[in-house]
């Protein structure tokens, strides 16, 4: 994985209008934390942020005026809930060779057995620890012939190499159902209004 530069500047100006004034400038406010260090709080471009935050569990490189460059995580991001635009975030400093905890997506591939299964993700996601340098996009699980009552466990999922699995190992991720007819309605209703 390849981490993601971006220029950071400090923060020095707080509160709800500080942020707004933020936001109209192309800039999103957020907060940088981790290793036991006081938090910084910075401002990053909105578009490269919302660029990078496409992809899950990016490695973003930090370039913060006055203080150097960091790598961190993202831990939180919160959207307008109307335009979606990125509101805030929150960042978790990372090093090298450092194991973290993130959330990956399950991403299914294949055809279930032929009959009008359906697939239902139960877990969206599975909690691994990796490398903060080395962090998977998502999983990919086969679902090739899958038919209803089956199911696949966290456990039986193909990690890459140098991740481990933190969620319990007998969570159902996927499981496949039947297909429900639905009943046809009842025909006795327009029986009824004619007589009336």
């Amino acid at each position: 994985m390849s981490d993601v530069k971006i220029s950071a500047s400090i923060r020095t100006e707080f509160g709800k209008g500080a942020a707004r004034k933020i936001r109209r400038a192309d800039q999103v406010p957020a907060v940088l934390y981790g290793h036991k260090t006081e938090p910084v709080h910075i401002t990053l471009p909105a578009h490269e942020l919302t660029m990078a935050l496409r992809t899950p569990n990016v490695l973003l490189s930090l370039d913060i005026e006055g203080k150097g460059s960091e790598l961190a995580i993202p831990k939180a991001a919160q959207r307008d809930a109307l335009k979606g635009s990125l509101e805030h975030v929150d960042l978790l400093l990372v090093k090298r060779g450092e194991k973290v905890t993130v959330e990956v997506p399950v991403v299914a591939e294949g055809e279930l057995a032929v009959g009008g299964n359906l697939l239902e993700h139960v877990l969206n996601t599975l909690s691994v620890e990796a490398e903060a340098t080395h962090l998977p996009e998502s999983v990919t699980v086969s679902i090739a012939g899958l038919d209803a009552g089956a199911s696949v466990l966290a456990k039986d999922i193909t990690l890459p190499k140098g991740v481990s699995l933190v969620t319990d190992a007998d969570a159902v991720v996927l499981q496949v159902l039947a297909a429900q007819a639905e009943e046809p309605a009842a025909e006795a209703e327009g029986d009824e209004s004619a007589e009336a």
